[in-house]
């Protein structure tokens, strides 16, 4: 292998389990502020405990993605040296404002909600709680604009520094944020973090009914999860649609890359699955004619570019885009039947479903995991050959110095490094569910919580 494909790889594997914890402390950061409002409005001793037991979980997710993520900062300056120079001016901007504002209130704010119950004040208490949560959102806004930036590139211009290397230098700095397709992406991306906690409650929920324990701490955890899964479930919906029209509208051929459209044309279809044959510039599978000329502007005869409108040598890896992106979707229609399913059981006020269904529940928590990393990679591979789309190949942007050894030797480093972090984070995780700590006294709230309030 190259260079450049090791590196590749090597980026991709660090970033697919860095993100694995980002999302989930996101999303549970939100349902902290609901459990512990909750309890403020109440007083009852049951939503405390609640907040107190997912603090655990968040603290850990987030001491995880913390550790795997400072390593992938370093190999953007070891691995991809003349991308890093290039985009330094966009990146070292907005990498420096998410470090400086949103980890600053993040990590300000962190000690007192973890140390800080018997210490402060109720309210600032919950607002430390907010805060955490407001600061783990805004360091996403940060890192996927930056990232957005990347795919369609604005308010810049190119200047050539003295030793004769060309350089990306910002014109605008709120434009180069606000890029059209920024409020698009971080949109979508955080819906997707909100998913991924969600699941992980309505998982953990379901463990315990199915193990007939802590059901009234189950069941409340449930239905926020539910509640959560649901809203963010309906409203990525509305948000994938934006994003795909700017993506139609922005890099044409990432959007024919994903449905496998080879022709332009008008009534193009959007399949529901399928298989692309490259060679023969054919797409096999249950399409539905007219579909994805209808979703770009509501309008089945509206042309839309095919991969003939790009120069071959400038198509992207398309049968890994179109799997991803298909991957991606089937995640959200299955996480939409569980959120419906958990809406079900909440209107009838009853939580006891067949055992299959709620093992359903327990293994859901996987599909919100998946369909981030399928959409992050067919984003990314979409936007190939170009790791600056239309300005920078990604040929062009690893490291010169480097050699294949080099490059394998840190591979080598890096996946037995995060393959521990991800064993140490399953091995917590499990401990601290298996163990319940301070849930002991849940059951006895309700002679049966899985029926009444």
């Amino acid at each position: 292998m190259s260079v450049e494909i090791l590196s590749r790889i090597q980026f991709a594997f660090t970033l697919t389990f860095h993100y694995i914890y980002p999302p989930l402390s996101i999303g549970i950061s939100l349902a902290l502020i609901m459990m512990e409002g909750m309890y403020l409005k109440t007083g009852k001793k049951i939503w405390e405990t609640m907040t107190k037991y997912w603090l655990r979980i968040f603290a850990l997710t987030f001491a995880l993605g913390v550790a795997t993520g400072i390593p992938l900062q370093f190999s953007l300056g070891t691995n991809w040296a003349r991308y890093s120079r290039f985009v330094g001016d966009v990146f070292g901007s907005a990498l420096s404002a998410e470090g400086f504002f949103a980890f600053l209130i993040e990590g300000g704010f962190l000690g007192i909600l973890l140390f800080g119950w018997d210490k402060v004040k109720p309210w600032m208490h919950f607002l430390s709680t907010i805060l955490v949560s407001f600061g783990a959102h805004f360091s996403a806004f940060w890192i996927v604009a930056a990232n957005s930036w990347m795919q369609y590139p604005s308010a810049y211009k190119v200047v050539t520094e003295p030793d004769g290397t060309k350089v990306a230098e910002v014109t605008n700095w709120f434009s180069m944020l606000f890029n059209p397709m920024a409020i698009d992406h971080i949109v979508h991306v955080l819906l997707g973090a909100w998913l991924t906690g969600a699941f992980l409650i309505i998982s953990v929920a379901a463990y315990y009914m199915l193990k007939g324990r802590y059901l009234d701490f189950s069941k409340r955890s449930m239905k926020i999860g539910v509640l959560i899964a649901f809203v963010a479930g309906i409203l990525q919906l509305v948000a994938a649609d934006s994003l795909a029209k700017g993506v139609a509208k922005h890099n044409p051929t990432k959007l024919a890359a994903m449905e496998g459209l080879f022709k332009t044309q008008t009534y193009a279809p959007a399949y529901a699955f399928g298989w692309v044959d490259v060679e023969n510039e054919k797409t096999y599978g249950l399409g539905v004619p007219g579909l994805l000329s209808f979703l770009i502007s509501y309008s089945p005869k509206t042309e839309v570019q095919g991969l003939d409108a790009t120069p071959r040598e400038e198509w992207p890896w398309i049968q890994a885009v179109f799997q991803s992106y298909h991957l991606m979707i089937l995640t959200w229609l299955l996480m939409m039947g569980a959120a419906t399913i958990g809406l079900y059981m909440w209107i009838r006020d009853t939580w006891v479903l067949p055992k299959f269904v709620m093992w359903f529940f327990v293994f859901s928590v996987c599909l919100p995991q998946i369909g981030n990393i399928a959409g992050w990679y067919s984003a990314c591979m979409g936007r190939q050959p170009w790791v600056v789309y239309k300005l920078m190949k990604t040929s062009e942007g690893f490291s010169s110095n480097i050699t294949v050894s080099d490059a394998l030797i840190s591979l080598t480093m890096f996946i037995i490094l995060y393959l521990l972090f991800f064993a140490l984070f399953l091995m917590l995780l499990d401990r601290k569910i298996k163990q319940g700590q301070n849930l002991e006294t849940s059951d006895k709230l309700y002679k049966n919580p899985l029926k009444h309030s």
